[in-house]
């Protein structure tokens, strides 16, 4: 599965010709959750609640980013990294 951006420990991915609705994957470390694009609500899995705070504030900056490559990877293109969150 490609990733995209990487941050604080935390992964960001997303797959190629995934399911709906639009999402991403939050990996860290023994934690995975995968998160929607558009609403941010956690479609499965768990994150620590200070890691989901991190990745759900990365999302709202990027989102415009996030909906290309998912655009991209429905597509089965290559996926374009995002800028982590500093």
């Amino acid at each position: 599965m490609p990733e995209i951006s990487r941050f604080f420990g935390i992964i960001i991915r997303m797959y190629h010709r995934e399911h709906m609705p639009p999402h991403f994957h939050a990996d860290y470390g023994e934690y995975q959750a995968e998160i929607t694009i558009e609403t941010l609500e956690t479609l499965n899995g768990k994150l620590p609640n200070r890691v989901l705070g991190l990745v759900l504030e990365w999302a709202a900056l990027h989102r415009d980013e996030l909906r290309s490559d998912w655009e991209r990877a429905r597509n089965g293109e290559s996926l374009e990294p995002i800028q982590p969150l500093e």
